[in-house]
């Protein structure tokens, strides 16, 4: 294991440890992926994340089966679907996915998320579309995310979680922390009499633009 791959299992581990202490998870049912040449390093199965060094971590080459990988521990379950977006999406480096109350919430519902505010900008597009079910570890769960996921940088699984993507592990955190926040704003919204006032797709259109020419300044760590 060199030093570039090190930094990154450890990175990796203490993202899984914040987005636990921050609320964004919940026990071990979160897992985060990164790209590594052609292969991915991966959280494992069932482990966790306070007792998780970086040798228990997975490493898959994209073209495996699933049957194929370097490590002590299973891989995360979810595998599948880090594999098969980090193969679709040549912008993305790493994969958050976790079970956030709020963004669950609607994904539960099996509602998109609108434009109630600008910042649904930050994935891509006018709102944040939430896939169909299929049961985890599944090609179909697999398909469900990189249908919802297209043109898109985070998404919803129905009755499951969220994942999101970008092309840092920073990036994807931070990425997974505005979408549950624009959950909380989207839900609490819904109680006020009258409901969100939801943004015109015109608009959105020039924030992801503006954001594009800008940058979303977030620090690198793989």
């Amino acid at each position: 294991m060199d030093d570039q791959e090190l930094k990154i299992r450890e990175r990796i581990i203490e993202l899984c440890r914040e987005m636990n202490r921050n609320g964004l998870n919940q026990g071990t049912s979160g897992n985060i992926s990164a790209r590594l040449g052609d292969r991915m390093i991966l959280t494992p199965s069932g482990t966790p994340y306070d007792t998780m060094t970086p040798d228990m971590l997975v490493s898959m080459p994209l073209d495996s089966d699933g049957t194929v990988w370097d490590g002590p521990l299973k891989p995360s379950t979810e595998w599948r679907f880090h594999r098969d977006i980090l193969r679709a999406r040549p912008d993305a480096n790493a994969v958050v996915h976790a079970h956030p109350i709020f963004a669950t919430a609607f994904a539960i519902a099996r509602k998109d998320i609108p434009a109630c505010h600008y910042m649904v900008a930050v994935f891509g597009g006018h709102d944040v579309r939430c896939g169909g079910y299929a049961r985890y570890g599944t090609p179909e769960l697999s398909a469900e995310a990189l249908k919802a996921l297209e043109g898109r940088t985070g998404c919803l699984l129905a009755n499951h979680g969220i994942i999101t993507i970008a092309d840092s592990l920073d990036k994807a955190m931070w990425r997974a922390v505005e979408l549950e926040t624009l959950a909380k704003h989207y839900h609490y919204a819904l109680q006020i009499e009258g409901g969100p006032v939801i943004l015109p797709k015109e608009e959105i259109d020039g924030v992801v633009q503006g954001f594009a020419s800008y940058g979303l300044q977030v620090p690198k760590a793989a």
